[in-house]
């Protein structure tokens, strides 16, 4: 397995990363294409990326996206969007792999957090962000379309 940054796109890298937000998804919904321009407004942006895990064969196994946010009071964060790994290879290490490249990756950007949700209802998740030395943190998480 190798971990790198997505650094360029193609069609079927597109559609295989669709393939694991379906998995991510409550629903299990499709919810439709992801734009290249979706791809190469993060893949050119100095604090968004995407690591992707590939296993042996070059096939991608799992994701991980991050953006660097920033406050006067919060400082540097690292904000984790989308995790997932797929669900043929879950327990065999993937996740943690990413997991210290996320980690890694917060470090290089001069973040002091890595910080995100996880909706409730999915106790593996957060038995895994337990596990790997993350701490619940109490807040109410809003969102308002624009």
């Amino acid at each position: 397995m190798i971990i790198k940054k997505l650094d360029k796109y193609s069609e079927a890298t597109a559609n295989r990363i669709r393939e694991l937000l379906i998995q991510l998804s409550r629903s299990g919904k499709d919810r439709g294409e992801i734009p290249k321009e979706w791809f190469e407004d993060l893949i050119n942006s100095d604090y968004h990326d995407m690591l992707v895990a590939y296993d042996d064969d070059d096939k991608i196994i799992g994701i991980a996206t991050l953006s660097v946010t920033m406050g006067p009071i919060t400082r540097k964060n690292a904000y984790l969007e989308d995790f997932v790994t797929d669900q043929t290879v879950r327990g065999q290490g993937v996740g943690s792999a990413l997991w210290q490249a996320m980690l890694d990756w917060a470090k290089e950007k001069g973040c002091g957090n890595l910080v995100f949700t996880c909706g409730v209802g999915r106790e593996k998740a957060q038995e895994f962000y337990k596990n790997h030395g993350a701490d619940i943190y109490d807040t109410n998480f809003f969102r308002k379309a624009i």
